[in-house]
């Protein structure tokens, strides 16, 4: 059996979580602990969290003070590291973070799992992210290298030569580009299917989301040219001009605050030189 910990942070989940608290005691495989951490909600996810911990004693709970924000920045990785502070054992091969507001089918770790085990250098994999858009089931679409921050697996070994997850902005691209620099592999798998009961970024509405991501893109390192190219790309799809314009907002805005940047220049330079092939038509992982 495969041995694997679950950390899922969540705040003001009440709608949405008991989705997923009914998702994953149907798995094939059970994890060997889930640990639910209470981001400091204010409505009843704690307690619904409390009710399912009473049914299934690998459930652990950690309820957090109410910081009295909602910290998009950075609060929910450190929801996450609370929460792998309480690994009770440490006999395991994957740890997952996964969101509050998911559904999937019972076979989707299972699944998982065996696309690791067909491939010792996959790293970091995690299914594709769905919406419900008037009844028809959508994917939201990402590069394939991208494993969405709602859902990452991470091998033991990859995660360990990662170092963790950067406590900023982008850490779900940090992740994957870095461990790709290292020689590790990261998919998402479009067939194996999660359902997203709210839009990314839907906490923080269209535009400070757009801010936020063009922050992110910032921090990761992205290169200017391509990070141009993306903006023009936005106007495609809605929000169009609140998408745009947010994210070269957010993106230039960090020039003039001479935000941090990710601390690895040769991260950097892996991915503008990704980025920069992509745009030249040329092999990269951005496909």
């Amino acid at each position: 059996m495969t041995k694997y910990i679950i950390i899922t942070p969540a705040r003001d989940e009440a709608d949405h979580i008991e989705q997923t608290l009914s998702s994953v005691p149907n798995q094939n495989i059970l994890p060997v602990q889930w640990i639910l951490v209470n981001d400091g909600s204010r409505d009843s996810t704690g307690e619904i969290m409390d009710r399912y911990a009473q049914q299934y004693p690998w459930i652990t709970i950690c309820h957090r003070n109410d910081r009295g924000y909602r910290n998009s920045a950075g609060g929910e990785v450190d929801a996450f590291y609370e929460g792998f502070s309480r690994i009770a054992s440490d006999d395991w091969e994957f740890v997952v973070k996964l969101d509050g507001d998911l559904s999937f089918a019972p076979d989707y770790f299972e699944q998982c799992f065996a696309e690791f085990a067909k491939n010792p250098r996959l790293g970091i994999a995690g299914g594709g992210i769905y919406h419900d858009l008037n009844g028809e089931i959508t994917l939201e679409k990402s590069p394939v290298f991208h494993v969405r921050g709602a859902t990452k697996i991470y091998r033991r070994e990859c995660w360990n030569d990662l170092g963790g997850i950067m406590r900023a902005p982008g850490w779900d691209t940090v992740d994957d580009l870095k461990a790709n620099m290292l020689g590790w592999t990261t998919r998402s798998f479009p067939d194996l299917r999660i359902l997203h009961h709210r839009f990314t970024g839907a906490a923080d509405g269209a535009w400070k989301n757009s801010i936020k991501d063009g922050r992110a893109n910032y921090i990761t390192g992205y290169h200017p040219l391509f990070m141009l190219m993306k903006c023009a790309a936005r106007f495609v799809k809605p929000p169009r001009v609140i998408g745009s314009v947010g994210l070269m907002f957010g993106f230039l805005g960090c020039y003039w605050k001479r935000t941090p940047r990710v601390q690895d220049h040769g991260l950097i330079s892996y991915t503008r030189n990704q980025q920069l092939r992509r745009l030249l038509l040329l092999d990269s992982i951005w496909k």
